[in-house]
């Protein structure tokens, strides 16, 4: 009888008075179709891969599902709709966390002209999984750090029947318009009934409206995975077919909800959407799905696995000479620098042989030592059995490792393995130790490289970029003296036309486009720096000159990062004047003191790490910001941060408070020997509050690789 009252109030004919299901009948509607779901006879469970939604996300069409992507997954895409545009990028952060960052380019709903743009954070967290008689259950929040305008929470169900799977949830919010029933909530206390929504500013979460609201909505659907489609070509496979009923009964933005007390405009024409989806490779998905009876979708999107990335064809390493009898020690330093080294120092005593080296174009403490002995054996004599190998990085020693040459020897003609020269390896503490005849300079580094810095998500542009071609030196004194610069040419972008800042903070980072716009030719640094150990495992730095392109001054740093802990501390304090727009020598007039004391520490699971910093940051305003990220063994990282201060939310402005996300990918992973990354950060909106200097060598990025974690992390090295 409920349900059928459900379904009479969804056609017009109720027989309740008003129209209205009473919300006890509602709710044991809704908990019934649950049930059917629930008691279904199981199935033999199939590994088949899930496939997105429109909104980013694991799902159907506009609604998420119960299932998952292999932990790790990062996914980019867009789906294309009249009117409005979703740009998502994905993270299945933990085995059961998925999270999504989503900027909706759309029409000003609000007007009817012109575009606007929304940014939202969605997380999915799974309850369970999928058992023989169980369906898997994950509960989500959409738009859970955002304006709200796409807010909404659900409660949902999935179970594979074959090549069918069923789903059904229960939604709150924007997923709960359909008004199918009641706020089970509601049963429990009133307060459940009453939802606020308040679209504005963004940036913060809205635990007050969360599964709140006098309704909820039903919403489900069948996803089927069709046999192989014979065409001229040949098979075409991966094909899924969709069908859903959507909890979502608005079509745009236009209007609110409940629907019943705010007059709704944007109201769909249907709940029913269709979808076609196709997935070739492990690494794209496509679709075509048709929503409300009016609107067609064309989604793409491409998937990337940070633990298993394409393996990209590499060179072998060069090949181990027989023992010479006797050694040659005056070719170690030229059969370094041919292997892409520099070297410093080396010392041959009996069984014993140090060598310290920098720069070079490998980013593993493993491979470094790898290639580092295999460039030295030739022309070390026989006796010597241990080989201790120092590496510096801007002219500081961040490791000692000392390997057994029988080990690397046996591994190089596969009579062993990366393994066993892991396990007869020791690391010892990073410290500045003496060579016969001193440590050579490092002398000069070089490069030219394309850079571009991004704004996403500005409600005036959804993207802002501008291309530049930089090039940069560092010429080494010795004992960690260095003099290092760079100039930049602006070549494509709009980042430059960014509106003027109306922040009411000074502004420290918000006028980025008047930068772009008067500094297309510029020198985005020219300063003195040394680094060097003040003990073992302590490292110092000072920086003086044009330290970054917004500020010039004196910065300090000292790090305690322990090689065998999984925690370090540093203390960084600053004096800065803020640049000129054109980024030359002159100064705008505003400065202050800045600093922070930080620490670090890797987490004990899932790969895990978290960095904690507290102190003044540009605009003078005092608190701290918490960084949390994932790095994968093959070197890619994924994280976020935020950033909360005594700048209250009216005040920051749009975003409330500074956060983001970054993906770091190594470049070795494309193809070439380098330690440079690739880096995008994903800060919604730049304003100034939470913001921080920026130095090109901050001692943690400098001495990270040196741990002995970051070496059990890449002990394949050692025979690459």
């Amino acid at each position: 009888m409920a349900l059928r009252a459900v379904a009479a109030k969804r056609l017009g004919w109720a027989r309740y008075p008003g129209g209205r299901v009473p919300r006890h009948r509602r709710w044991h509607g809704a908990a019934g179709g649950l049930a059917l779901l629930l008691l279904a006879s199981p199935a033999p469970a199939q590994d088949v891969p899930a496939t997105g939604s429109d909104y980013g996300g694991i799902g159907l069409i506009e609604m998420r599902n119960a299932r998952f992507r292999p932990d790790g997954t990062l996914e980019a895409g867009l789906a294309w709709r009249r009117q409005r545009q979703f740009y998502f990028l994905s993270f299945q952060a933990l085995p059961f966390l998925e999270t999504t960052f989503r900027l909706t380019d759309r029409l000003n709903g609000t007007t009817g002209r012109g575009r606007t743009n929304d940014r939202a954070f969605d997380v999915k967290f799974r309850l369970w999984e999928e058992g023989p008689w169980t369906p898997a259950l994950a509960l989500g929040l959409q738009d859970a750090i955002g304006t709200g305008i796409y807010g909404g929470e659900y409660l949902v169900a999935s179970k594979r029947f074959g090549p069918v799977d069923l789903t059904l949830g229960l939604g709150w919010g924007r997923l709960g318009t359909g008004a199918d029933v009641g706020n089970p909530f509601g049963l429990l206390s009133g307060r459940f009934d009453r939802r606020r929504r308040d679209v504005g500013r963004g940036g913060t979460p809205a635990f007050g409206a969360w599964f709140r609201g006098e309704d909820a909505a039903l919403f489900g659907g069948i996803e089927w995975t069709l046999p192989a489609l014979p065409t001229p070509f040949g098979e075409v496979d991966g094909l899924r077919a969709k069908i859903e009923w959507s909890g979502d009964a608005l079509r745009d933005e236009r209007g609110g909800y409940p629907a019943r007390t705010t007059g709704l405009r944007g109201e769909a024409r249907s709940r029913l959407n269709l979808g076609l989806t196709w997935h070739p490779t492990e690494w794209l998905d496509a679709g075509v799905h048709f929503l409300h009876g009016t609107d067609a979708v064309v989604r793409i999107s491409l998937r990337l696995d940070p633990a298993r990335p394409p393996e990209v064809p590499r060179r072998p390493p060069p090949a181990l000479v027989a023992r010479p009898d006797p050694g040659d020690e005056a070719g170690i330093a030229p059969a370094l620098r041919a292997a892409g080294f520099r070297p410093l120092g080396v010392e041959v005593a009996g069984a014993d042989a140090r060598i310290a080296v920098e720069g070079g174009r490998f980013p593993t403490l493993a491979q470094v030592a790898g290639r580092v002995t295999r460039a030295a054996q030739p022309h070390l004599p026989p006796e010597v059995e241990r080989i201790e190998v120092a590496w510096h990085r801007a002219g500081a020693p961040v490791a000692r490792l000392v390997v057994l040459r029988e080990a690397l020897e046996a591994a190089a003609a596969g009579l062993g393995s990366a393994e066993e020269v892991l396990a007869t390896s020791t690391l010892l503490p990073a410290e500045t130790r003496p060579f016969a005849g001193g440590l050579a300079p490092p002398g000069l580094a070089w490069a030219i490289e394309p850079r571009l810095a991004l704004q996403l998500g500005d409600p005036r542009q959804a993207l802002r970029w501008q291309a530049a071609a930089v090039a940069g030196a560092r010429y080494g004194f010795g004992e960690g003296f260095a003099l290092a610069g760079s100039v930049s040419q602006a070549v494509a972008g709009n980042l430059g036309r960014d509106l003027p800042s109306d922040s009411r903070l000074p502004h420290v980072r918000s006028d980025l486009g008047r930068y772009a716009r008067e500094g297309k030719t510029a020198i985005p640094t020219l300063y003195g720096e040394r680094i060097w150990t003040l003990a073992p495992d302590w490292f110092a730095r000072v920086t003086g000159g044009l330290l970054e392109p917004m500020y010039q001054g004196v910065s300090g740093e000292v790090l305690w990062r322990p090689q065998e802990r999984p925690v370090a501390l540093g203390l960084d304090l600053a004096w800065v004047a803020q640049r000129e727009y054109r980024q030359r020598f002159a100064a705008l007039g505003y400065s202050v003191a800045t600093g922070h004391l930080s620490l670090y520490a890797d987490l004990p699971v899932f790969d895990l790490y978290a960095v904690v910093r507290a102190g003044r940051y540009l605009a003078g305003d005092w608190g701290g910001t918490l960084e949390l990220g994932r790095r994968f063994d093959s070197g890619v990282e994924v994280g976020a941060f935020a950033t909360l201060t005594n700048v209250p939310f009216r005040r920051f402005g749009e975003g409330s408070f500074d956060k983001g996300l970054y993906v770091r990918i190594p470049l070795q992973l494309l193809g070439p020997e380098t330690t440079a990354r690739a880096a995008a950060v994903i800060r919604p909106v730049i304003r100034d509050g939470g913001q921080r200097l920026i130095v090109d060598s901050p001692l943690w990025e400098v001495t990270r690789d040196g741990r002995a974690d970051a070496l059990a992390r890449g002990f394949q090295g050692f025979v690459r």
